[in-house]
């Protein structure tokens, strides 16, 4: 069982902090009081998926979105008058106390200079965005990289390519206040659709590009910008990253000759292709190192009964990352 402190909103609120306040019988990675970070993606550091440097999806408890505990399907949860109610995420972010698998469980040590305002943004998004330059993507020094859509997992990309020492970090989105802001996180140059008149927009990267990019990442989760982040990112080693969470059943189209001609590569990545628990304190650590820029991230600061209005600013695009905290 834990107590939440402190969770960061987002499009999908799954980053939080808590703190042990009871372990089960069988529980030996943890004990009462330890900090942790509870993440979407199970890694339970047994199965050959999790034993492998290959991967971060664990087959003994596959991701899925449902509610209920992953190992035996059922909820820990009840209402006073006993009717069971539902987990979120196999995290239930939004609960003050809940109860989470180990596998879901990454233990950090809060020292030095890392609060734990920062600390909870490891969980979800922004290891999503870094660790999708860093280990799905493997950005080199000197490339190009392109990313569609600047939301707070776009920037992530962004820090992360900037991080590598990317050359040019090519932003896209509706929004011409997304440059700005961009800037801060390593955007080096902008492209708004709505500005490229009758050219599809991934002929206008071609041409920016002289042939495609290295790396593109699409963060929005429409078939049509996966379409065109292949279609401009550069043939014989171009690398397109899907990070965008598309609605069920939807579908993208390739041509099939296309796909064999031009070498390029075509993946997905969920948590950036990190493995929590190895990799949440690795970037804590950057963090500590005055290397990953985590305050940049944080636009707001509120209490948990300010929520609506934290979700107002997700809304209407006016924040990043809000903070809630849930103690005060």
């Amino acid at each position: 069982k834990f107590k939440i402190f402190g969770i960061p909103v987002l499009n999908s609120p799954v980053n939080l902090y808590r703190i042990v306040e009871s372990v089960g019988a069988e529980v030996t990675e943890l004990t009462e009081g330890d900090t942790v970070i509870p993440v979407f993606l199970p890694d339970c550091g047994e199965c050959s998926d999790c034993l492998s440097k290959k991967s971060n999806l664990c087959s003994k408890l596959p991701f899925k979105v449902s509610p209920w505990m992953p190992r035996d399907g059922t909820s820990r949860f009840t209402d006073l008058d006993g009717n069971t109610i539902h987990h979120f995420l196999s995290v239930s972010s939004f609960s003050e106390y809940t109860v989470v698998d180990i596998a879901h469980l990454t233990k950090i040590d809060l020292d030095g200079d890392v609060q734990m305002n920062r600390a909870c943004l490891l969980s979800c998004g922004i290891s999503t965005g870094v660790g999708a330059a860093w280990r799905t993507a493997d950005v080199e020094e000197g490339t190009t990289v392109v990313i569609f859509g600047l939301g707070s997992i776009g920037l992530a990309v962004a820090e992360g390519a900037r991080i590598r020492g990317a050359a040019r970090i090519i932003g896209i989105d509706m929004k011409p206040e997304k440059f700005d802001v961009g800037k801060k996180f390593g955007i080096t140059e902008f492209v708004n659709p709505a500005d490229c008149g009758d050219k599809p927009l991934s002929q206008v990267i071609n041409e920016m590009t002289e042939g495609g990019a290295d790396y593109c990442f699409e963060c929005v989760g429409l078939p049509s910008l996966m379409e065109e982040a292949y279609a401009c990112c550069r043939k014989g080693w171009g690398k397109t990253i899907v990070l965008g969470v598309a609605r069920p059943m939807s579908e993208m189209k390739l041509e099939c000759f296309e796909v064999l001609h031009s070498g390029k590569i075509l993946t997905g990545s969920l948590f950036g292709g990190l493995k929590p628990k190895s990799d949440i304190p690795m970037l804590l650590k950057r963090y500590m190192d005055r290397d990953l820029e985590l305050d940049k991230f944080v636009t707001h600061e509120l209490d948990f009964k300010e929520i609506n209005t934290a979700f107002d600013l997700l809304i209407e695009g006016k924040s990043l990352r809000c903070v809630m905290w849930m103690d005060r």
